[in-house]
Formats: structure tokens, C-alpha cells, sequence
């Protein structure tokens, strides 16, 4: 992808708050100015909704999967609501339930360098960060074929262990495969016990690749709900949480 940096945001399991993760970098990245495009690869498209797009395309990540050329792929970005007055810092590849259609377990090699070859083209932005689907199927491996790097993300709970395990392994057996920067315990709740047993379960198995958690505070949903990026929130809490997606940021930028 030319000089831009991407990040391919991944979990086999679902519920656990990839998408915010994905939101969150977007507004450590947006808070320091580097330039974003977040492709929004997840059927249920809530990256695009989170990041308040109001502009309608006439294409979408599907129709760039579809057809990878350079005028569809163009066609489907569209600004962020979080930078009126700033065009071209963060933009979003729309997402669509189209793109269930392309989720398939064996997706030919076609297929699966599509993303990659429509982002060589989308070459004016930093950093992409790519929100898959909570699985392992074509459009996440599509990501992991254009991502130079990989985060894992997880929550602290007995099937996420196996769901990392099984995540890491996939990534690995690759050729060429992306490397992998983290993986990121979402919405931890440190006074759980049970939660505390399977983090430190994680950081036995896996080294120095398991992150600072990220607790699970009111202020990610809050900054959804409101539609603005999690450091345009003024609240102790807000801000704590923003510092480690700076955190994990700076830490994909230094790696990847």
C-alpha cells in the first residue's frame, strides 16, 4: 500500500467491542492529525455509522471487492461527520450488508487480494484501518492479505482465549503474513475475578503481544452515542481511555 500504514482490526469472536476499538484508534489518530481512511469490511457497517457518515455513495466496500478498480473504490470513500472542516483526514470505504455475500469460508485468490489491489489505489491517507467481521472467513482474510500489521482483539472470557489462540494461528500460517502488533483486552472489568484469571491466562500464552486492557468505562459508549470522537470527550474517565488507544496507536505505527 504504497507509503500508508495498515492495520487489518480483527476478533473470531463476537461482542467484543472490535468496532469500538476501531473507532477509538480512528480518534487518536484524527486527535494527532494523521490522516485516516477506515474500511469498513463488517456487514453490519457500524463503522460507518459511528463515524456519523451522512454523504451517499454510489458504490460500497462491496462493489470495490467486486471490482477493484480505481473509480469505484474513489466512489465509495466518504468524509466522516467527525471532520466537517477537515476533508481528507478521516474518510470511511463505506460499508454495506452487501458484502455478507463475499464472506465465504474458501474465497479464491482472486477474491481475496481484491482489498488490497482497491487500496493500492486509495493512497492518500497515512494510516487504513481495517474493521473486519467477527470471523475468520473470506473478508477478514482479504484484510490480512492487504494489513501490514494485525491486532488482535478480545475480551477476558474463556472462549476468547480459544478464539485468540485460534486467530494468531491463522495470521501466522500465511505467506507473508502481516505481522502482529497486539492483542487488545476490550471492556475489561478489573474487580472480576474470573476476568482477572483469563487476562492473566492470555499474558501466560502469549507474551508480551497482550496490551493494557481497556476497561469497560461509559464514556466509549457515550462518545458513540453522541456521535464524536472519544477525545472530544473533557471527563477523566474519557480521557484515560483515549490515552491508551494513543497507547496502542503509537505502538502500530512504531511496529507495523
Amino acid at each position: 500500500m504504497c507509503a500508508v500504514i495498515s492495520l487489518a482490526v480483527c476478533s473470531a469472536k463476537g461482542g467484543v467491542g472490535k468496532t469500538s476499538v476501531v473507532l477509538g484508534l480512528a480518534s487518536a489518530a484524527l486527535h494527532r492529525g494523521t490522516s485516516t481512511l477506515v474500511v469498513d469490511l463488517d456487514p453490519q457497517a457500524d463503522a460507518t455509522s459511528g463515524l456519523d457518515v451522512i454523504a451517499q455513495r454510489e458504490h460500497d466496500v462491496a462493489a470495490v471487492l467486486r471490482t477493484p478498480k480505481r473509480r469505484v473504490a474513489e466512489d465509495a470513500v466518504a468524509p466522516s461527520g467527525w471532520v466537517d472542516d477537515q476533508p481528507g483526514l478521516l474518510d470511511v470505504l463505506t460499508g454495506s450488508d452487501a458484502s455478507a455475500d463475499l464472506d465465504a469460508p474458501g474465497s479464491d485468490e482472486e477474491a481475496l487480494t481484491a482489498l488490497r489491489r482497491a487500496l493500492r489505489k486509495l493512497d492518500d491517507h497515512d494510516l487504513a484501518l481495517l474493521d473486519t467481521p467477527p470471523s475468520l472467513n473470506g473478508l477478514t482474510r482479504s484484510a490480512w492479505r492487504a494489513a501490514d500489521a494485525v491486532l488482535v482483539v478480545s475480551d477476558a472470557s474463556r472462549f476468547s482465549v480459544a478464539a485468540v489462540d485460534r486467530t494468531l494461528r491463522e495470521v501466522r500460517a500465511l505467506r507473508n503474513a502481516p505481522r502482529v502488533v497486539g492483542i487488545l483486552v476490550n471492556r475489561f472489568v478489573p474487580r472480576s475475578g474470573e476476568q482477572r484469571f483469563r487476562y492473566e491466562e492470555l499474558q501466560s500464552l502469549f507474551g508480551d503481544l497482550v496490551l493494557e486492557p481497556v476497561p469497560d468505562r461509559v464514556a466509549v459508549p457515550q462518545s458513540q452515542g453522541a456521535g464524536v470522537p472519544l477525545h472530544a470527550l473533557r471527563t477523566r474517565p474519557a480521557q484515560a481511555v483515549a490515552g491508551q488507544f494513543d497507547a496502542v496507536l503509537d505502538r502500530v505505527l512504531l511496529q507495523a
